[in-house]
């Protein structure tokens, strides 16, 4: 057996959360008891923990007691080990309405990093769809929202920093979920000042790596990276293989933290947002923010390990 996750509890190099997030984070002391390693959103400098919860699917429930209760439980668990991002959009079905109902209870709230989007063309129709996001999360702030598929950039970006003004969001940014995508969002970093972009990256889709992390280093924007599990294929890949024994060399425990972990080696990334809809897999994909992350050559071990698979 691969040694357990608690074994890796401890870890080394450990980055706990420095500085509370403005009446939306889990507390330093509550991120360090966990271990959980942070990293800076260059615009501020606030420390956000390494690995977030995506909405997309998982979270596209009916918002009836009985649909919605595994979905709290899950959102408790990753609190009370120190997690607080959490990202969602208007157009994930539900998912806004299920943490509207999920959210005020248990104080949630003030200890979630709150994420959303925005992908209506037009000022009006933008602006409107960001309300509408405001009541059905039940929430008077958003900390980050972002042009979804770089919809209307220009327009949308405007309403935004509007809101950044108004203190109603904190952040802005930009988000797009392809590789076809990736021309124009360059475009874009090189000719806005964005506070986040949000990109697809994966031990098996690495192209982000070659322009789109190096540019959002240089211009000083936070990386959060959406299906880190390459949309399951990853894991069909491994499916019914041990971990190599290797692994324990990064505090690896899991396929997921595997995955995870690869992603996270990549200094510009500051977020993965994997979906985690039950309390297992939130204890086991939060292994992955603590203990030692892969060095440059671990890293291309394990792309040389997935592309043999």
């Amino acid at each position: 057996m691969h040694p357990s996750r608690r074994a890796f509890l401890a870890g080394t190099g450990l980055l706990p959360l420095a500085v509370p997030l403005l009446g939306s984070a889990a507390s330093p002391a509550q991120a360090e008891a966990a271990g959980l390693l942070s990293r800076p959103i260059p615009s501020t400098g606030e420390r956000i923990p390494v690995l977030g919860i995506g909405t997309s699917r998982r979270y596209e429930v009916e918002p009836t007691p009985d649909k919605v209760a595994p979905l709290r439980e899950a959102v408790r668990r990753f609190v009370a080990l120190g997690g607080s991002v959490i990202d969602t959009a208007p157009s994930y079905g539900t998912a806004e309405d299920v943490l509207g109902l999920i959210l005020p209870q248990d104080g949630l709230r003030e200890k979630v990093f709150l994420c959303s989007k925005v992908g209506t063309p037009g000022r009006e129709a933008g602006l409107a769809e960001i309300e509408r996001s405001f009541k059905r999360l039940n929430t008077q702030t958003i900390d980050l929202v972002a042009v979804h598929n770089l919809i209307d950039t220009a327009t949308n970006l405007a309403t935004l920093r509007d809101l950044k003004a108004a203190k109603r969001i904190r952040y802005a940014g930009v988000t797009v979920w392809r590789d076809s995508q990736f021309a124009d969002l360059e475009a874009v970093m090189k000719r806005e000042t964005l506070d986040f972009i949000q990109v697809n990256y994966a031990l098996d889709d690495r192209l982000a790596a070659q322009r789109i992390l190096p540019l959002a280093a240089e211009r000083g924007m936070a990386v959060m990276v959406n299906v880190p599990f390459g949309r399951d294929r990853l894991f069909k890949a491994v499916q019914g293989r041990e971990l190599p024994p290797w692994t324990a060399e990064f505090d690896c425990a899991s396929w997921p933290q595997f995955f995870l972990k690869y992603v996270l080696g990549h200094e510009a990334v500051t977020c993965p947002i994997p979906g985690m809809a039950k309390v297992a897999y939130v204890e086991d994909n939060l292994g992955a923010a603590r203990g030692r992350m892969p060095d440059a050559a671990q890293r291309a071990r394990m792309e040389a390990f997935v592309d043999a698979l």
